[in-house]
């Protein structure tokens, strides 16, 4: 029995190797990029952001659309000016004594002072 004690103990020992973690055969947990709140978050940003982009932009039409109206209106009155000083130099040449008188004479007019009335002023 002694012998068979002597062998039971003895084995033959493997070289040893130090001891590498066992790798699972688990899914490897990727970490997210962005969690759920933060795409949340990203996307009310994106949309504050797009429509402040509108807003600015349909401002911006507004201006300028304004601004071809003032201006269109701008010329209209630099025209209407000039015509009315056109008219009042007419006015002024055609409103002449001169004028009147010789205008007077054609229709047949003659200056006649006893039909002529004053009325007192009030």
């Amino acid at each position: 029995m002694a012998l068979r004690k002597h062998q039971s103990q003895t084995y033959i020992s493997r070289p040893s190797f130090p001891e590498q973690p066992q790798i699972k055969k688990q899914a490897k947990q990727h970490k997210k990029l962005l969690t759920k709140g933060e795409k949340i978050l990203f996307l009310g940003l994106l949309s504050v952001v797009t429509i402040l982009a509108i807003f600015i932009i349909q401002t911006q039409a507004a201006v300028r659309t304004t601004s071809a109206d003032i201006q269109l209106m701008e010329k209209q009155i630099d025209n209407t000016s000039k015509e009315n000083t056109d008219l009042s130099i007419q006015v002024s040449e055609l409103s002449t004594y001169d004028r009147i008188w010789k205008k007077a004479e054609e229709l047949g007019l003659k200056l006649n002072e006893q039909n002529v009335k004053v009325v007192p002023g009030q």
